[in-house]
């Protein structure tokens, strides 16, 4: 049996956090491949030092002095060597990584170096062997993830019993440093996991588990014991946070179950993510989740007799398509075709697109309605159960909250709702109490 284990910044921001972990892998001996990524935040008001190494960078090409930011990374790292009684020569890394960034390192090269180090530790303090995520993962020449060289090159780890690689980064084929986006690590924790046919894959983080609201809005929201692929890529993409929502991708080809845990409550059982048609939805609840975003816009097309004109919705969407805007969704009526965008995409291009419907597509009126959230509602328990839907609005008027938009998919599995920002707390909160 092989487990993949990724721990977050959380996990590994100081040597306590260290302790845990070593305790956590030792704990089990199917956890044999580690994905580390850079110390976070040890207290309120701390700094990752992802974000110090991105501050390095912007002081260094901008050219002022860094060593103040720097000299707090060295600290750090060496901080948690010292107190772990570790030999690896940080003194010599860190010279270079200062030197590099001295000469015009990129974002990508100096945001990589904390995975890269906290990594170097971790093996270290295990007496596993490290590997590199820069001879794993590759990236093509524009800087998007080259899967099929990256396959190839992990396949590398079938020959090794035990290794620790940090996450979040690989690189080009001109060998230049690239990272994931921001929580990229969990895409290379499921990178491994698929290389090295992990029969688990486990991502250790601060929390009991992917809970079923934001925290932050439903304090006392439950934990999901069991949720499928397909659940989860809804959730994350509305606004679930607590896996990158690429990561999925990986380990979903392979069929890996993903199991959510806390390091510092290793006792938790977590959440299980499962491949779709192995989970059994609860009688009690039909709902996974519940997530959401603020900042979207809705842009609605009326026109009479628009559905006797068959091209016209293809129209629309390619005027959002020249102007590389992404449609969330795409709620229609006989006579009306609404256009869900971010604020995000369609910033500085409002103008320009205004412009393009109008003579492209000759609308007898256009709306445009700013300031609009949406609340997704999934669950794979949903189609099966009478009266979702019903409910759910109930709640929503019952707490006295407009809805805007409605969309549902085919798979009936994700039921979008999109409401005025100043009510989006609240509709989370009504939905998960009538649910919950």
């Amino acid at each position: 049996m092989c487990k993949t284990v990724k721990f977050g910044g959380s996990s590994l921001a100081d040597a306590a956090q260290f302790q845990k972990v070593k305790d956590i892998i030792l704990a089990d001996d199917a956890r044999r491949f580690v994905v580390v990524s850079a110390p976070g935040k040890r207290y309120k008001g701390d700094d990752k030092i992802t974000d110090l190494l991105y501050e390095c960078q912007s002081l260094a090409q901008s050219g002022a002095p860094f060593d103040h930011v720097f000299g707090r990374i060295e600290r750090r790292f060496l901080q948690i060597r010292d107190r772990l009684g570790l030999s690896v020569d940080l003194e010599a890394k860190l010279s270079d990584i200062r030197h590099i960034l001295e000469n015009g390192a990129s974002p990508d090269y100096a945001a990589s170096r904390g995975e890269y180090l906290s990594a170097l530790l971790m093996a270290d303090y295990l007496g596993f062997p490290f590997v590199d995520a820069s001879e794993l993962i590759c990236f093509h020449d524009d800087g998007t993830y080259d899967d099929e060289t990256t396959q190839s090159r992990t396949r590398a780890l079938k020959k090794l019993d035990r290794a620790v690689i940090p996450g979040f980064y690989g690189k080009r084929r001109d060998g230049s440093v690239r990272t994931f986006s921001r929580g990229g690590s969990d895409i290379t924790g499921a990178i491994v996991a698929r290389a090295t046919e992990s029969t688990l894959y486990e991502n250790w983080t601060d929390v009991d588990g992917f809970l079923m609201a934001d925290p932050h809005i439903v304090p006392d929201a439950r934990v999901i014991d069991t949720v499928t692929y397909s659940e989860l890529r809804e959730l994350s993409y509305m606004g679930a946070t607590v896996l990158h929502e690429d990561s999925i991708f990986p380990v979903r080809k392979a069929r890996i179950p993903i199991n959510v845990r806390n390091t510092n409550r290793p006792s938790a059982k977590g959440t299980m993510i499962v491949p779709d048609g192995q989970s059994t939805p609860d009688k009690s609840c039909p709902l996974t989740g519940i997530a959401g975003s603020r900042g979207f816009t809705v842009i609605t097309l009326q026109k009479d007799n628009l559905h006797a004109e068959p091209a016209y919705a293809y129209r629309v969407l390619g005027i959002l398509a020249r102007h590389n805007v992404i449609v969330e969704c795409m709620p229609s009526g006989i006579d009306t075709i609404s256009i869900v965008a971010s604020d995000a995409a369609l910033r500085g291009k409002m103008d320009a697109i205004y412009h393009d419907i109008l003579t492209d597509c000759s609308p007898d009126t256009v709306e445009i309605a700013s300031c609009i959230a949406l609340v997704a509602s999934v669950g794979i328990g949903m189609v099966r159960t009478k009266g979702v839907a019903a409910n759910l609005f109930s709640a929503l008027a019952d707490a006295g909250i407009n809805v805007r938009i409605i969309d549902q998919g085919t798979s009936e599995m994700n039921l979008i709702v999109g409401v005025e920002q100043r009510d989006f707390e609240k509709a989370i909160k009504a939905i998960y109490r009538r649910f919950v």
